[in-house]
């Protein structure tokens, strides 16, 4: 309910008060002491303590009690209130007193609610119909007690709708403070976040380009191992030969080279878009001497595929073709790319030595096949098994990495 703090007291505005009282003691002083009425020193004495009295309370709650006290002492601290309250109406010749009585609903408002402040107001008013009818026979038929009852009905509600204002003016500042701590706790959350996310970012990058140097850089060094040691191997019996394979090693050191400079450009920003079909051509074109005799086979069109998509593509065909060489001896290697409307395959078939899954022999080279087709929403298989050779098999969704 409306001027309740988590179902504690809560005092009003706190200068409505004293002002109040202020008002009524220097009206009620100037009415004995000007002769507007009967001046007896006594009375006004009385009417003047109680009305000091109600000032030192309020300043003694303000310095003293919390702002939200609990309810016990409150209601007792508004039960003393009351009390004085009708001792200085009793000893107050001049009538304003009876404003002090605004202060029981607007208090009420803020305690207890809506609901409270205007059911007390409608008390207060009653209250003082009664006292009229009891002691001025007749009042009804006087201006001057119509127009006190109507004025007092006038700051009833005077009251009650400042109370309403003052009350949903602290709800709105209590709703902004907590709406500023949230904000607070977000900005640290996201600042905490977004420290997070570089550091993934600069951790997934980091995997990325040690993917890129393995599956590029590592075929190229194989077939250039494996040219220098045919170069080695024919040097005295057949020159030719050696030469040969010295010109496809200083040709596999251009691709790799060329491997490096894509790289760099991929990292910065890529200038050029990748083409998977020439970039498979040119690794089917054999930089070897002829092992293993490449095959490729291109079915549908890459258009709509995304750069990361093609990529991964091209470097699982690299990395099975590294494999078959370094580890698989293979003979024939077949390499396979379909270009579907929902999703691209991949297939590698080659007629090498072969391993065993379950063995547990997933180099970095496989490890990174799972990891580019994970990150793509794609998937990853391998079937191999000893002296059967090996197939392997990736599937990359066309939405992946795509412009658009």
């Amino acid at each position: 309910r409306a001027g309740r703090r988590g179902g504690g007291f809560a005092w009003p505005v706190p200068w409505v008060s004293s002002t109040l009282y202020v008002a009524v003691l220097v009206g009620g002083v100037y009415y004995d002491v000007a002769g507007a009425g009967e001046h007896e020193p006594a009375r006004t004495a009385v009417f003047a303590g109680g009305l000091v009295a109600l000032l030192v309370l309020d300043i003694t709650r303000r310095h003293r009690l919390d702002a939200r006290p609990p309810a016990g002492p409150a209601l007792a601290l508004l039960v003393v209130h009351l009390g004085l309250f009708a001792l200085v109406t009793l000893f107050d010749g001049s009538g304003l007193s009876r404003a002090l009585f605004l202060l029981v609903p607007f208090t009420a408002y803020f305690a207890f609610g809506r609901r409270a402040g205007v059911t007390l107001g409608a008390v207060c008013l009653g209250v003082l119909v009664t006292v009229f009818t009891l002691t001025a026979p007749g009042w009804y038929t006087r201006a001057e007690y119509i127009s006190d009852l109507l004025m007092f009905a006038l700051g009833l509600v005077l009251v009650v709708s400042t109370a309403e204002v003052a009350v949903g003016e602290q709800a709105g500042r209590a709703r902004l403070e907590v709406t500023l701590r949230e904000l607070e706790e977000s900005h640290r959350l996201l600042t905490a976040y977004a420290a997070q996310v570089a550091e993934l970012s600069t951790m997934m990058e980091r995997t990325r380009l040690a993917r890129d140097i393995h599956d590029s850089l590592g075929h190229h060094l194989t077939v250039i191992s494996i040219q220098l040691e045919k170069a080695s191997a024919f040097r005295d019996l057949d020159g030719a030969a050696a030469d040969r394979a010295l010109a496809d090693a200083r040709r596999a050191v251009g691709r790799a080279l060329e491997e490096v400079r894509r790289a760099v450009r991929v990292t910065r920003a890529q200038t050029r878009d990748f083409s998977l079909s020439e970039a498979l051509a040119e690794l089917a074109e054999g930089d070897d001497g002829g092992r293993p005799v490449v095959t490729l086979e291109l079915t549908g069109r890459e258009d709509g595929y995304g750069a990361a998509a093609l990529t991964a593509l091209y470097r699982a065909a690299q990395e099975c073709l590294t494999n078959a060489r370094r580890h698989g001896d293979a003979g024939n290697v077949s390499i396979s790319v379909a270009f579907g409307k929902s999703s691209a395959r991949l297939v590698v078939t080659d007629d090498g030595e072969g391993f065993s899954p379950s063995s547990g022999r997933d180099g970095f080279g496989l490890l990174g096949m799972r990891e580019r087709a994970r990150l793509l929403g794609g998937a990853f298989d391998v079937r191999s098994g000893p002296g059967t050779g090996t197939v392997v098999t990736m599937t990359i969704p066309r939405r992946a990495g795509a412009a658009g």
